[in-house]
């Protein structure tokens, strides 16, 4: 078993040193021992980095993206149906066999680093930021599958290789405990600079949070989704996280439209953040992927959001549309008078959209001023919804340049910690907690006060309300952040969905207007210059949402259950393992 973990150990170490200077500091790399990595802080910090670029996160998600945090929801286009998960094991997932690779290098970074002579604070330093990764990689495990095999050991070729699933709660309270280790282990620990992006302190506490919350969930307890013993422990591992992250300095960002600024300098919401450095590491955003095509090269259609997301934005006022005392609200001037957020995260027709630097340049989906590859098309390939976002785009790059965005990716942001505590708060009985933390990220956001300085939450007061409340918030606050899946998922309501339609918006311009007399590409046009219909968007394949109850948790894949006869299949895929608690 040494043979193999050193093996491993001198192809991390070769990957993670490959490309840097620091190379040039190591006598004859060629022979260099194992043993020496955990007895030298720059070696054993170059496995750990390399770990990092294995375990999180490599970039923002996107509305089609089963990569990352991405998957098909209800704010973009992509519908979740029999296709994206099927019963030979193969499913939506796809990283149990990378996960288990992630977690054996970890394990033998936590045992072998006992072995070397690097100072505590430095080894401690270390650890932590495994014990984190390790939570990480059984966090993405346990949320898709269920319980799996808890493998808190480097296995080598004499070890029993056919371990057996252990319960969800187990691998719960595993994660749980290598985060309380972490926690301890990098208390007083805020990397900034060129270290920001590193697991501190504040990081374990906001995830801890994100984990408590699956435990508690209706994801994990279908039986007593809201009157179970895991809500007072969430309630308290947000908590922490809410206070302990603000005595540290962490608080939302003064502007939302300002969070994912090139590359967040100062933005003190950012608690868990990946970084991108043009020219070292770019395209972080996907920004070719989220482009209208005629402003980008190779790819769109990324992150277009469909018309259910974009009526669900509330009025300046705060007030959901049709209910506003201060604000008419009509299909034919939509965009107008609404949460600021809109703003942000939704570019419609006729919005000023001035990408590649061209100043005044509108964004037209219509079918005569816009390109037919920008245009609204409800067709099967190469969708189009009649809307784009801009956020976390950065404009005024050309289209030759459009792959170079390096606006770094916020995993867990201030904002996320308050709203896991709101919702913690609000399950546990303290829902005025709750509506507090509603009424500052809707202050934030820009949404008038009103006379009674609830920010349109005028009426809302029992936990039922609360909870549809932050049901909602989350949907508008986070867009295109990649946690609408997760939510809807956690919540269990994707049967919400079932037998809807995604739709777009077609624009055409009004009765009497030549466009002849304004070339494409002057920018003339307004908003007020076009009719709106609303339009399904169709499908080859399946057009309306269709989730069963077995896709909350996916099958394990069939060729891991071939390699180890011990593994059971989930109740709903033909097995007999029960996933929940």
């Amino acid at each position: 078993m040494k043979k193999i973990k050193n093996i491993i150990i001198v192809a991390s170490i070769m990957l993670a040193l490959g490309c840097s200077d620091d190379v040039l500091d190591i006598k004859n790399l060629g022979a260099f021992e194992p043993s020496a990595t955990w007895n030298d802080p720059a070696l054993a910090n170059a496995y750990l980095t390399n770990l990092y670029a294995e375990v999180m996160p490599v970039a923002w998600p996107t509305g089609d993206d089963a990569i990352h945090s991405g998957l098909p929801a209800d704010e973009t286009v992509g519908v979740l149906g029999p296709e994206s998960i099927t019963i030979n094991g193969h499913s939506w997932s796809g990283n149990f066999n990378n996960q288990y690779s992630d977690i054996r290098k970890i394990n033998i970074l936590l045992s072998e680093i006992e072995t070397g002579d690097i100072s505590t604070s430095i080894k401690n330093t270390i650890v932590g930021q495994a014990l984190f990764l390790r939570a990480w990689s059984y966090f993405n495990l346990v949320r898709v599958y269920g319980g799996v095999p808890l493998l808190l050991e480097a296995q080598g070729i004499d070890d029993d290789l056919l371990v057996s699933r252990a319960s969800s709660l187990e691998v719960f309270n595993a994660i749980m405990a290598d985060l309380d280790q972490a926690i301890t282990l990098l208390e007083g620990q805020k990397f900034a600079d060129n270290d920001k992006g590193r697991i501190g302190l504040g990081s374990a506490l906001a995830f801890k949070g994100r984990v408590a919350l699956y435990m508690a969930s209706p994801l994990f307890n279908p039986n007593a989704p809201y009157n179970n013993q895991y809500w007072a422990a969430a309630l308290s591992a947000t908590e922490t996280a809410k206070d302990q992250l603000a005595s540290m300095g962490f608080a939302l960002n003064p502007t939302y439209s300002d969070i994912f600024s090139v590359n967040n300098e100062g933005n003190n919401e950012a608690v868990l953040t990946v970084k991108f450095t043009d020219p070292d590491r770019s395209n972080g955003r996907r920004e070719d992927k989220v482009r209208p095509l005629t402003q980008s090269k190779n790819a769109t259609g990324g992150d277009q959001p469909v018309w259910k997301h974009v009526e669900a934005y509330p009025m300046a006022d705060g007030r959901t549309i049709g209910t506003s005392p201060t604000y008419d609200y009509d299909l034919q001037t939509y965009w107008e008078n609404r949460d600021p957020r809109f703003y942000t995260n939704v570019v419609y027709n006729g919005a000023i959209f001035e990408l590649s630097g061209i100043s005044g340049r509108r964004q037209y989906t219509d079918r005569v001023l816009a390109d037919s590859q920008d245009a609204f098309d409800e067709n099967a390939d190469f969708v189009r919804t009649g809307f784009y976002t801009r956020k976390g785009l950065q404009e005024n790059l050309i289209v030759e340049q459009v792959a170079l965005n390096d606006t770094d990716w916020i995993e867990i942001r201030y904002a996320e910690v308050l709203l896991n505590f709101a919702e913690a708060a609000n399950e546990t009985g303290h829902t005025d907690d709750a509506l507090n933390v509603l009424m500052q990220i809707r202050e934030r956001a820009g949404i008038e006060p009103g006379a009674d300085n609830k920010y349109g939450l005028t009426g809302i007061s029992s936990q039922e309300d609360v909870r549809e409340a932050i049901y909602n918030e989350r949907y508008i606050e986070f867009a295109y952040e990649g946690k609408r899946f997760w939510d809807l998922k956690r919540w269990r309501r994707w049967a919400d969905l079932n037998g809807t339609t995604e739709q777009g918006l077609r624009s055409s311009l009004k009765e009497g207007i030549d466009p002849t007399t304004d070339p494409r590409g002057a920018f003339e046009y307004l908003p007020t210059d076009f009719d709106y219909e609303i339009v399904p968007i169709l499908r080859a394949t399946f057009r309306e949402y269709t989730v069963s109850e077995s896709y909350y948790f996916a099958p394990i894949p069939l060729e891991q259950i071939q390699r180890n006869s011990n593994l059971e299949q989930n109740i709903d895929w033909g097995g007999s393992f029960n996933p929940t608690f």
